[in-house]
Order: structure tokens, then sequence, then C-alpha cells
């Protein structure tokens, strides 16, 4: 892609996205200003309903005080009817005692003349419960077991001077208490003529003696009655004509009056608290605010407050009003309500918060897309041109060894040279040698593509660091003297075994030292170390060449990235070496970091645990 292409689709980006951003600026400040009037409207309604309950207070509060007012000329003007009353009541319970008294002495002087008939009339007569009564009135004479024995005692002429009779049954004598008298009484006696046991009942009460006291008692209750009533209705009538017309009177003449203070019609401070904070509520309006209550020609002095008022006549910012006795024009002062909000905006925002969180949330994402999308295009980019720097230097490396076995290949054909094996040799040599490094280059690309694909396996076996680094050491030393190189190996690992793939392993040692050596001027010297450490294996490849700077040092890495040096090209390869070693680190759960300075060196240092 073309720069220009690049800044023109930047640029239309970055409108598009000014222009998403200033929508949803403008939608949100119209939120803000809707919210806004909302919450204004809410709290001009609570505080009208707060007024209208300020000013019915003020007429209950009259209305109660007058009230109470003829209460206590009520309660001072029956308080003798009541003493009355009470008198009454305590004479018609003495009255009902004594004749309660009268009668059950009525009903015991019948008893007791009953009882002296039946013992004239009858033997040994006794008084049963009806519980007796039902064993011995059982018509089965094998359950009744009543049995009589008579002893009598006779002179020696046989002359009969006393008779006794004696039975079986005994049981408690019952107790007849006046208060609580059956239906009837009942005897169980002996028949003069012939002694046989029989039974004598009879009513507890005369029938002529309850009719009497039914009648004594309903009388009693009727004139009771009547005169309670007549009492009662005495103390009722005594202010219940004029009472209401007295009292709506008295409260219009005192509402009537101007001069009565603001302060004497409003009530008190906790009750104004109270109303404000319900009717806030109400309208889901939960914020600390500040009130104050003053007379509506002198803001200066206050009534009530929960704040001191500001100084001056300037009301704070977000603060509402309103005129409590407004409806009333016989008022003198109509005083006034204020109310402020310090906190708002708080409220606002947080009924906004899912809209301010969306808003935010989408030009977030919208901002990450952009700067993403704009990285991606940078990045390839440079990658596009990574690449084709990558495939000149491909060209450039296979088609050196492809015209030397060209060259090779066609002095073989010439029918001079057979007889000389030396120069065949030589050439063949050169052939082979040609082809090995064409091999090579070959094998680092498939390596690489096999990496990026996740098909490279790595082998799992004991390999010794110390010994592996002298092989390659051994491997690379013609190179390395091509340009008078000083290797120094300080291999102080003890034990120096890792599990890991040799062969990679090797390149990995391989693609260092072959960098510092390429990348070092004339005589390079470089210093390969390991040491033991806590969990693992380090590895130094140390050179004194030409170094990288910071952003440098970020990219190495990154495939197909070469440093550049300079105007000199003699420093060929793909870009591939420390993309292939870092990730054949990687592969082995190892790290590897890299120090460097322009100019005056290159040290990497490689951790590779020991399992």
């Amino acid at each position: 892609m073309k720069k220009k292409s690049l800044w023109i689709i930047t640029a239309l980006m970055t409108f598009a996205l000014l222009g998403v951003f200033v929508m949803q600026m403008y939608y949100i400040r119209e939120s803000y200003n809707l919210k806004s009037q909302l919450f204004e409207q809410n709290v001009n309604q609570a505080l009208v309903a707060v007024v209208n309950k300020i000013q019915k207070q003020n007429v209950i509060h009259r209305i109660n005080q007058k009230d109470n007012e003829f209460k206590q000329l009520e309660v001072s003007s029956i308080r003798s009817k009541t003493d009355s009353i009470v008198s009454f009541k305590v004479k018609f319970k003495e009255n009902e005692i004594q004749r309660k008294l009268k009668q059950q002495q009525q009903i015991l002087a019948y008893l007791n003349f009953q009882d002296s008939i039946i013992n004239a009339n009858y033997l040994q007569p006794q008084i049963i419960s009806e519980e007796d009564y039902a064993i011995l009135s059982n018509p089965n004479p094998n359950d009744n077991t009543l049995t009589y024995n008579i002893n009598e005692l006779r002179t020696k002429d046989g002359r009969v001077v006393s008779r006794q009779l004696s039975s079986s049954y005994v049981r408690k004598r019952p107790v007849i208490k006046l208060n609580n008298l059956p239906d009837s009484i009942i005897y169980l006696a002996l028949s003069p003529t012939d002694l046989r046991p029989q039974f004598i009942t009879l009513p507890s009460i005369d029938p002529d003696l309850k009719v009497r006291f039914k009648m004594e008692d309903a009388k009693a209750e009727h004139l009771y009655k009547v005169e309670l009533e007549r009492l009662y209705a005495d103390t009722v009538n005594i202010f219940a004509n004029g009472r209401n017309v007295m009292l709506l009177q008295d409260v219009a003449k005192e509402m009537a009056n101007k001069d009565v203070p603001l302060k004497d019609r409003m009530p008190s401070q906790e009750v104004v608290d109270t109303l404000i904070k319900a009717e806030l509520l109400s309208k889901n309006i939960d914020l600390d605010y500040n009130y104050w209550v003053t007379p509506s020609r002198n803001a200066g002095k206050v009534i009530y407050q929960n704040v001191s008022l500001p100084t001056g006549d300037v009301m704070p910012k977000n603060t509402f009003s309103k005129v409590i006795f407004g409806n009333d024009l016989l008022t003198k002062d109509p005083g006034m309500l204020y109310i402020s909000f310090p906190s708002k905006n708080s409220l606002i925002f947080n009924n906004m918060f899912v809209t301010l969180v969306s808003s935010v949330g989408l030009l977030l994402v919208l901002i990450s897309i952009f700067a993403y999308t704009i990285y991606a295009i940078i990045r390839q980019k440079k990658l596009s041109e990574m690449k084709t720097d990558f495939i000149n230097n491909m060209t450039h490396e296979f088609k050196t060894p492809v015209a030397t076995i060209m060259i090779a290949s066609e002095a073989l054909k010439d029918p001079d040279l057979t007889p000389d094996k030396a120069r065949v040799n030589r050439l063949a040599g050169i052939i082979y040698d040609e082809n090995v490094r064409l091999g090579s280059h070959i094998e680092r690309v498939l390596n690489v593509a096999k990496l990026d694909n996740k098909e490279l396996k790595l082998g799992r076996s004991p390999v010794a660091m110390n010994e592996l680094i002298s092989l390659v050491v051994d491997s690379i030393s013609l190179q390395l003297q091509k340009k008078n190189a000083e290797l120094v190996l300080v291999l102080d690992a003890d034990p120096d075994v890792v599990i890991g793939d040799e062969l990679h392993l090797s390149n990995m040692i391989y693609n260092l030292i072959d960098n510092a050596n390429k990348y070092s001027p004339e005589n390079p010297k470089i210093t390969v170390k390991t040491k033991n450490l806590a969990n693992g294996i380090g590895i130094e490849v140390q050179d004194e060449g030409i170094g990288m700077t910071k952003e440098q040092t970020k990219r190495i890495f990154d495939q197909f990235y070469r440093v550049p040096t300079g105007n000199l090209h003699d420093v060929k390869g793909f870009g591939l070496g420390l993309s292939y070693v870092n990730d054949i680190i990687k592969q082995m759960n190892g790290t590897i970091r890299v120090q460097s300075e322009k100019d005056k060196g290159t040290t990497f240092v490689i951790h590779l645990p020991i399992n």
C-alpha cells in the first residue's frame, strides 16, 4: 500500500471517529438537559406538596388548639354531671345487693318450710344429688344396690316401742348454695305406711316467687337505664348544639388575623424537615439538601435552617424556592421556603450511568478498532517490505551457489579435464559444498515455516551444553578465522545437562555466534559463557560489535527483520536467525533477552530449565 493511500485512509477513519465522538457528546448533553429538567420538575412538585401540607398543618393546629379549649370547658362543666352519674351507679348497686339479699332470704324461708313439711310426713328424708338420683332410679333392679334393714325395739308383751331403718346406701350429702341452686331438689325418704323408699322432688324456687323476682329485676333495670340515659343526655347536650359553629368561627377569626407572626403559623422544624425529606424521597430524590425558611420581605432573617444561609442575597447554585402561604390573601407575610442541592449533578450522572458507560464503551471500542487497524496496516506494510527484502536476499543467497554449481558442472563437461583427477575432485568438492550450503539455506527456511505452523517437534534427550558449544565452535572455526576473530569460552556450568533437542540447540548457538561474527568489525572479540542458575543453566553470547539501539532491540526477534548496517552490504542473511532462536527457546520453556549499546556491542542472555 502506498504511503499516500495510508494517509487518506487514516484521515477518513479519524474524521469518522470524530463524527461519532461529537454525536455521542451531543446525545449525552441532551440527555443531561432532559434529566435536569425532570429533576427541577420533581423538586418543584415536592415543594408544592410540602407547602400544601404546611398550610394544612397550620389549619389543623388552629382547630386542635380551639378544640382543646372547648374540651377543657366541657370537662369542667360536665364534671358535676359525671359525679352524679357515678353516685347513681353506686346507689343502684347497693339497692341491687339489698334486693338480691331479700330474695335469697325468701328462697331460704321457702326451702325451710318445704323441708319441715317433708320431715313431718316422711321417715328419714335426705337430700340427694342428681347423679345419685340417676343411679337409684335405674329401672333394672339388678343394678340397684340399695338394700334396707329394719331394727325394732319391742316390750315383753310384744308392743313396738321404736323402729329404725338402715340401708347399705351411704353417700355424701350434697351442699345446697343459694346463689347457685339447681332447678329442683330431690329427697330420698321412707313411706310412713310401708317403709318403702321413695323420691320426693320439689322446685328449688317457688314459681310464684320466681315470677315476682323477675318482675322486680326487670323493673329495677328499666328504671336504671332510663335514669342513666337522662343523665348522659344532659351531659352531652351541654355544648353539642353550638360547639362546631363556635369552633369554626373562632378559627376563622384567628386565620384572618394579619399580625400573627410567620413562626407561629409554621409547624416545628422537625416536622418541616420530615415533610421535605418524605416528599423528595417520593420523587426518587435521595440527595443531601440545605433548606431555609425566611420571611418573604426579609430573606436574611432565617426562621428555620439546617445550614447557615450564605451571606448576602445571592442564593447558592441549584436553589429552588416556593411561597409558603401564597394562597392566603389576608396573610401579612406569606413566607418563603428555599431548598438547594449541592450535589445535584451527582444524582443526574448516576441516572445517566448506563448511558455514559455505553457511550464511553462504544467510543473505546471504536478507538481500539481504529488504532488496531492503523497498527495492522503499518505492520503489514513493514512486513511486506521485509518480505521483499527477504526475497531479494534469498534470491542472492541461492543464486551464488547455483551459479557456482553451474560453472563447476560446465567445467566437468570439458573432455580435457577428465584425465586431471585432482582438478575433477576439486570441482566435485566445490559442487558438494555449494549444494550443502544451498540445502542449509532451504532447511533454515523450512524450519522457520514449521515453527510458524506448530509442526516442528523437538526431541527430548539429555544434552551437555558445554560439549555442544565446543562442537559448534569447532564447526564455525573457519568462518571465525577468515575475520581473525578471538573467541573466549568460559564454560563454568556444572552440571551442564539439559533436556532438549541437540540439533536445534546447536543451530541456536551457531546462529548467535555467527551473528556476533557478522555484525562485528575486523578482529571480532566474542565471549561465550555458561553458568548454573537456581533452576536452570544460563548461556551468554557477548560481542564488541556495532551494537543496536533500543528501538532495534525491540524488533530483532521479528521474522525478516535485519539490523541496518549503513552503507555496508557485506552482512548477508534472511532475517530469520534470531526469530528461529527465539521460537526454539520458547518451545523449551526458556527465555532470551538482549542487552546492547550502539557501537559498544551486544550480549544475548539465555535461560534454559534443567528439566
